[in-house]
């Protein structure tokens, strides 16, 4: 396989998962009490948000590539 239908698959897996995903959770972890043998932690979850518009282009950009890496044989 060349570089481009590589780079193409590649984008496209990408492209569906942000478009099914739509975003990026983590959980963070902070200490709220620390006295002595007692100790109190909180978690947040946070989330990165994934416009559509990304997962759009990079789907698009993915068949892009793999047409133009068709074309080239």
């Amino acid at each position: 396989m060349r570089t481009t239908n590589i780079m193409g698959i590649l984008l496209i897996v990408l492209g569906v998962l942000a478009l099914a995903y739509q975003g990026i959770t983590y959980t963070t972890r902070e200490k709220v009490i620390d006295l002595g043998p007692i100790k109190a932690t909180k978690e947040t979850e946070k989330t990165i948000p994934l416009p559509p518009i990304f997962g759009g282009a990079a789907l698009a950009g993915g068949v892009v590539l793999l047409i133009a890496g068709a074309r080239s044989k």
